[in-house]
């Protein structure tokens, strides 16, 4: 089940008049990324005060309750419920254009599976499900289905480049295995990708064990992704690793924030501080480090201290762990290992996004002063696109709650 921390996000607060004024018209867009859907929240500025968020808990409260055709909810001051509205012009959520499968070559050869065919499990994460489906021979497989429903540019260029980095890369012990992209069942346009699902906790649960050759099989999988093959994960940290049960063996996912060369390279996520970082919450349980933004962070704050105080079980002292990190992170400190990176003999290439020609097909977007439409082309909210008649993949699900459960209950707005 997704953690309820991680549910929600809002948009922000849109005033309709000045913010100091308690009774300013607001609207919050919150989405949800449980029942995959954004509702729109309306109240005044005396309850959506600047930067609070209050529509996240807001939105908590009444989200498993709502019909899957209400696009907004009016709360009064103290949050309680005043109405709901199904209107189609409510709805600002995005129009995606996914990409038909058919146009993209950089794919042609990658195994498909269409989404009908997916039998939800469990919800694991933020545009990550457990899934089941069986393949050509009966076998059922298991997989994590990797999805995004949002039009944001940063996230479509993410979910692009992951898919088709996942899809390049050797296998590789210490990497989770690429499975097949997912298509929609109407137009085969591609929707997400599914990996091996390995049955592990991840290793930010302090109560899973850590051994020493693990720390070691970590450095030379980050040494093969960064100096062979140009790639830079930036964001190796606990979440993102756990431990095959079959192989015993540690495991590396989540690609979606890699670099290729300077493509997308950030500053301070570079792979050598994530491990010592890593290495130092996983040792100490000591978290408080996420919080400072990675171009403020320095690995000196970790390996300078005298002692890491151990809260996780180990199979080495501490001291083990700690020397050889230093003497791998002296090894890749040398001179030349940007370089290295840069040059890596046997980089990983694939093509830049291409533009879904669905953005080229013009809309209405306001008059002129004389009354005459304004024609424009490019993203456009999803009700726009369904006037146009364009095709539009529909994410909404009911929660998890519901669905788990098998509760029955009256949606409100229904």
């Amino acid at each position: 089940m997704i953690n309820p921390e991680d549910r929600f996000f809002s948009e922000g607060q849109g005033y309709f008049g000045p913010r100091e004024n308690p009774l300013t018209e607001t609207h919050c867009n919150v989405w949800d990324w449980d029942r995959l859907q954004m509702v729109k929240v309306k109240g005044t500025a005396k309850l959506f005060l600047p930067d609070e968020d209050v529509e996240i808990p807001v939105s908590a409260h009444f989200a498993d309750y709502l019909s899957p055709h209400v696009r907004a909810i009016t709360v009064d001051d103290d949050g309680l419920l005043a109405g709901v509205s199904t209107d189609p012009e409510e709805d600002d959520t995005l129009f995606v254009a996914y990409l038909p499968f058919s146009s993209l070559e950089s794919l042609t050869d990658c195994r498909t599976i269409q989404y009908s065919k997916l039998h939800e499990l469990d919800r694991l994460s933020p545009g990550v499900d457990l899934s089941l489906y069986k393949d050509e021979f009966g076998i059922p497989q298991k997989v994590a289905f990797k999805f995004n429903p949002l039009a944001k540019p940063l996230r479509l260029q993410m979910a692009w480049d992951e898919l088709n980095l996942f899809k390049r890369l050797p296998p590789h012990p210490n990497i989770v295995p690429f499975d097949r992209v997912v298509l929609e069942d109407v137009e085969s346009r591609v929707i997400g990708f599914t990996t091996k699902y390995i049955p592990a906790e991840n290793l930010a649960d302090p109560k899973v064990p850590f051994r020493f050759e693990w720390l070691q099989q970590l450095t030379q999988l980050v040494d093969f992704l960064n100096l062979e093959l140009g790639i830079m994960h930036q964001d190796i940290a606990p979440r993102n690793l756990l431990i095959d049960p079959d192989t015993q063996k540690i495991l590396l996912f989540d690609f979606d924030r890699a670099a290729c060369g300077k493509r997308r390279l950030m500053e301070g996520r570079d792979d050598i501080n994530g491990v010592v970082f890593t290495l130092y919450e996983l040792i100490t349980n000591d978290t408080h480090l996420t919080s400072i933004p990675h171009w403020d962070r320095n690995i000196d704050m970790v390996q300078s201290m005298p002692e890491w105080t151990c809260n996780r079980e180990l199979d080495s002292d501490v001291s083990k762990f700690r020397n050889f990190l230093n003497e791998w992170v002296a090894t890749r400190k040398l001179d030349g290992d940007m370089e290295r990176y840069l040059n890596a003999p046997s980089r990983l290439t694939w093509p830049d996004l291409p533009r879904a020609p669905d953005y080229d097909v013009p809309y209405e977007m306001g008059q002129t002063s004389d009354g005459k439409p304004i024609w424009t082309t490019g993203p456009r909210f999803r009700r726009t696109a369904m006037e146009k008649g364009q095709y539009c993949f529909r994410w909404e699900r009911p929660p998890q709650s519901r669905a788990k459960n098998d509760v029955h209950r009256p949606d409100i707005g229904k």
